[in-house]
């Protein structure tokens, strides 16, 4: 009954969407933007929200023009939030603002009291010595900073990813860590902790930065710190997800087609605004502008993957279901709505001609070349790793990225509409040469 009540909806929504005049390429990647956050929401994977988003994505790309609009679904086992509370206890008390971590398991009954042990680094929690941390709960500091391409993100996110697993290997009850963010509001970052064995998975939090500062400062006295912990998120196995793909045909069906990916899901926190419904409107309003520019040579797909946050699920099934399929080009947007400042190429010797045309209409906008290779993203790395198409990355500005990244404040009124239509343009410029490029189009050797 409940899939036929949906059903029902996704026409109405269908019929209404198509009523509606397209708007204008200059406005799209907005509307998109402002339309997932605002008529759907927070969408996390595997949730109701993220099933009403592919419906409304549905709607929406098959109203724009998009042809062979369907969902490809999937199963993942998801998280679903409960009750969050923690507090420093001793030596001094603090209310402690925290958020679980993807994958974290629940606190016992009434929660968790226990020592907490300071780590300044995850090298130090290594360094622990086996069984040290029995029936303790480890703090896991670090020293993330903001920089324009979002570096340090790779290094100091292993302190979320692997710091619960290694402190679980210690014998500890739990893990809180530092948010592996940029700002300094009092609001903490979600994301996900791996446990490679779920058994031994343990409840994982991060607090704001602010209060890891505070933490960080207590610890320098010696003095011992108690925590009372309350983490009631949980793994729920088998929830339904699923990717939404789309096609804007090209002139020459049997040239293998370009594809720009997205992901549909969000974190909870916010409304998913950078994180990643602007990646949505970027690559489907420059589609639409590069066809209405003249019918391309090659067809141009765009993929909004689901369940990108909690282990880059729609990615590895899109990969899996089309990797008997070439593919010419592939680029992703996951990196928030500021300017394009860099571009990165990989392409082959042959492909120069190709890469100078591109290359000299973005310095037109002010956008430099990189000497590094471009490797797309996370959603793009299974069907490149199966096909090696050619790759070019449109690198944004993330000096404030991480200071919104999987938090409360990841909402609409972060996006500047003219940096966002900068990355539309900035993505035009590119489509119109590679979706018109007649020859074959190749990685580097």
């Amino acid at each position: 009954m409940r899939n036929i009540f949906r059903a029902a909806a996704l026409s109405a929504l269908l019929s209404a969407t198509a009523s509606q005049a397209a708007p204008a390429p200059d406005d799209l990647a907005w509307q998109i933007t402002e339309g997932l956050t605002t008529e759907i929401g927070a969408r996390p994977a595997g949730s109701e929200r993220e099933a009403r988003a592919r419906d409304w994505a549905v709607a929406r790309l098959t109203a724009l023009g998009f042809r062979n609009v369907r969902v490809e679904p999937f199963t993942v086992t998801g998280f679903v939030r409960g009750a969050e509370t923690a507090e420093l206890t001793a030596p001094y008390p603090h209310k402690l603002h925290i958020t679980a971590l993807g994958y974290s398991v629940p606190t016992p009954k009434g929660g968790l009291k226990a020592e907490l042990v300071y780590f300044p680094t995850l090298d130090a929690l290594k360094a622990a010595p086996e069984g040290s941390l029995k029936g303790k709960v480890a703090f896991i500091d670090h020293a993330f900073v903001a920089s324009q391409d979002g570096a340090g993100y790779g290094p100091y996110g292993a302190v979320r990813r692997q710091g619960p697993a290694i402190a679980a290997s210690k014998g500890a009850a739990a893990a809180v860590i530092r948010s592996v963010g940029t700002d300094h509001n009092r609001d903490p970052h979600t994301g996900v902790a791996s446990f490679t064995d779920p058994a031994k998975a343990i409840p994982a939090g991060a607090v704001s930065i602010p209060d890891a500062l505070l933490i960080a400062r207590i610890a320098k006295t010696g003095k011992p710190m108690m925590i009372d912990l309350v983490l009631e998120g949980r793994p729920q196995a088998n929830m339904p997800s699923g990717n939404v793909i789309a096609e804007l045909p090209g002139r020459d069906p049997t040239l293998p087609p370009v594809m720009l990916a997205c992901h549909l899901d969000s974190w909870d926190l916010g409304t998913g605004a950078i994180d990643d419904a602007a990646g949505c409107g970027i690559i489907t309003a420059a589609a639409l502008r590069t066809q209405r520019q003249g019918q391309p040579l090659r067809t141009i797909r765009v993929l909004w993957a689901g369940s990108e946050e909690i282990g880059v699920f729609g990615g590895a099934a899109y990969g899996k279901a089309h990797a008997a399929e070439p593919h010419a080009l592939v680029m992703e947007s996951d990196f928030g709505a500021d300017r394009v400042w860099r571009v990165k190429f990989n392409l082959s010797m042959a492909n120069q001609p190709l890469r100078n045309r591109i290359a000299a209409g973005l310095a037109l906008m002010g956008i430099v070349p990189a000497a590094d290779k471009a490797n797309g993203g996370a959603d793009t790395g299974a069907i490149i790793a199966a096909q090696k198409p050619g790759v070019i990355d449109l690198d944004q500005d993330g000096t404030r990225y991480f200071d919104l990244h999987h938090t409360p404040d990841d909402t609409l009124d972060k996006v500047d509409p003219v940096q966002l239509e900068q990355n539309v343009a900035a993505w035009t410029v590119v489509l119109k040469e590679v979706a018109n490029e007649a020859g074959p189009i190749k990685p580097a050797e």
